[in-house]
Parts: C-alpha cells; structure tokens; sequence
C-alpha cells in the first residue's frame, strides 16, 4: 500500500512539471511574437530619409515674364515663353501709347525720333511700374523690341523702378536686322543688381522649335 502511494505521488509530480514546462514554453512563445511584432512596426513607422538632392532637383521655380512690345512680335514670344515655362506675364505699358505714326522711326518728325534725339525725353511714364508680387519671382524674363541698337526705352522706366536682387534675369530682344549689342549689358547696367544672363536676339519670324531649344539651354 505505501508503495502504491509512493508511485501516485511520482506520477503527479511527473504530471505537475510537464504541465508547468508547457505553459513556460507557451508564454515564451508569445512573448517572442509580442516583440518581433513590435520590431516590425518600429520598423514599418520609421520616417523615410528624403535625400537632399531631391530635393534640389525638385526646387520650383517662380518665373515673370516681363515685355514690352511694339508691333506685336515681342509680344508672341514673351507670350511662349509663359506659356512653356509655366510663368506669369507682364505687360510694360506707357500711359501714352505709341501709334503707329510714332513709330515711324525714318520720319524725323515721328515721336520716336524726337525721345531718340532727346535722350533726356526718354523716361517713360508706365501705366504699372512692377509687377504684382515681383519679389516672389525668383526668375524675369524681360523682352523688348530694339530701337536703334539698344533696347526700348520703355523698358528703362521698369529696370529703374525694381529691385532684381537675387533674381536670375533673362533678356530677350526682336529686331529686324540689329542684333542684341550693348542693350542688354546696358540693362544690367541700369539695374544695378540681380544675376544678368546674356541676352538673345530672336526674328520675327522665330521657330517653336529655336525657342524650344533656348528655354532647354536654361533648363526648361
């Protein structure tokens, strides 16, 4: 009888210890998911590493295409040029428009010969002297037509009346015959600041595709 009891008693604890060894086995089993499930959405919420050069890459130019038109033929560029570089236009308008008569440059009577033989006749008053918001741009085209080998004085009172520090500027000009000489360094010159690229003389008779590739040159 003893011996019996002796064995019942061996058998429960063999029991008792594969009980306990199962459910220490178990807990572990659920302690380690429990962890590995934390790693993953460690993992999963971290934030993403932007890369810089993205970043540049990405960077968003402001564009203002500014211009000033006689005839109409700068005015079709400047309006491509918007159009392709997603920029907004503005218009240098005078108060006192110039007809067709004066613009009449080979009569020595007509308005433009007398501003061009007057030079001091020449400071144009504008109907707007900027542009709204021109100092969120951080890129200005300005077109003009050439007068006797430099720009349209109209486009003076512009330069005169902004500040193009930190802006990239852009000239383009129209002209039947003349190329750009001196016009746009004598901008820059009038200007005082902002980055002045050389400027680029276009016919009226201008390709899509000639402006294509200058607007790619400058990376657009």
């Amino acid at each position: 009888m003893k011996k019996i009891s002796i064995i019942i008693l061996n058998i429960f604890f063999v029991l008792a210890s594969v009980s306990c060894s199962s459910q220490v086995n178990e807990n572990a089993g659920i302690t380690s998911g429990i962890t590995n499930t934390l790693q993953i959405e460690d993992k999963d919420n971290s934030p993403e590493q932007s890369s810089p050069n993205n970043t540049t890459q990405n960077a968003y130019r402001k564009t203002l295409v500014v211009y000033f038109s006689a005839t109409g033929n700068t005015r079709k560029i400047a309006e491509y040029v918007a159009s392709a570089t997603g920029g907004d236009l503005f218009e240098i308008i005078p108060e006192k428009i110039y007809s067709e008569e004066d613009l009449d440059w080979t009569d020595k009577n007509s308005r433009v010969s007398y501003e061009h033989d007057n030079p001091a006749e020449r400071n144009v008053i504008l109907k707007a002297s900027t542009a709204e918001n021109f100092n969120a741009y951080d890129t200005v085209f300005i077109g003009y037509p050439i007068w006797w080998g430099i720009a349209a004085w109209p486009v003076d009172s512009f330069i005169k009346a902004n500040d193009f520090t930190g802006k990239t500027v852009i000239p383009f000009c129209t002209s039947a015959s003349s190329g750009v000489g001196k016009s746009d360094s004598l901008l820059r010159e009038t200007a005082g600041t902002g980055m002045w690229l050389d400027g680029i003389r276009f016919s009226s008779g201008v390709s899509e595709t000639e402006l294509m590739q200058w607007l790619a040159s400058l990376g657009y």
